[in-house]
């Protein structure tokens, strides 16, 4: 692989609860946290504020659909070209946009994170590295369990709700297809030392370390 020019761009993809996160932790770590800009896909779900708050709930947040990914598109591309954006803030508690956005400047390398990102064929065009990480349906829900309750403000019957209307669904039918589009595939998550070491010899690579 010929080296790209700076910044460059890794996407990382997978199932909700499969361990993304702890992935894009160990690129930070190998190249640095002043070398790396992180964005979330799902900072970018569309507002709906014309809808009451029980009507925003039952919305479809897994489908491609639901993200306004020409924004995302247009963030990277400025990223890639030198310029800082700002990226929206989402409040999964209120399922809303807030008003203030963060500010993301670019860096050795970007790294896109989300379920979705390899849905969209202009989104996958930027990406200079695809990384899909790939755990079992049990653990994934665990977790997604888990974090939402914690972090996100949900019942646990909200989030079984959604899980079985939307997020399994929708997973079988966008985000595993999805997964032919990566050039490295990740089995059992953030626990596949193995994998990362090999990702992160390659990515070290490209930022010339």
């Amino acid at each position: 692989m010929s080296r790209p020019r700076l910044p460059f761009v890794i996407g990382v993809a997978g199932g909700s609860g499969s361990g993304k996160t702890t992935v894009v932790r160990n690129i930070v770590e190998a190249l640095g946290n002043t070398q790396v800009s992180v964005i979330e896909h799902d900072r970018y779900y569309r507002d709906h504020p014309t809808l009451r708050l029980e009507e925003r709930a039952a919305l479809n947040y897994d489908h491609p659909d639901s993200l306004e990914t020409d924004l995302l598109v247009q963030h990277v591309k400025a990223l890639r070209a030198g310029q800082a954006v700002e990226v929206p803030v989402y409040d999964f508690a209120r399922h809303a946009r807030q008003p203030d956005t963060d500010t993301v400047t670019p860096r050795t390398a970007v790294i896109v994170e989300g379920i979705l990102i390899f849905t969209d064929p202009a989104l996958r065009a930027l990406m200079d590295v695809k990384v899909f990480v790939d755990t079992d349906d049990d653990t994934r829900f665990i977790r997604r369990l888990q974090r939402d309750i914690t972090e996100r403000g949900r019942t646990v019957e909200s989030v079984i709700d959604q899980y079985l209307g939307t997020v399994k669904p929708m997973h079988l039918e966008f985000a595993v297809p999805s997964k032919r589009y990566a050039d490295i595939i990740i089995p059992l998550g953030g626990h596949n030392t193995v994998a990362i070491d090999m990702l992160l010899t390659l990515i070290r690579s490209l930022a010339g370390r």
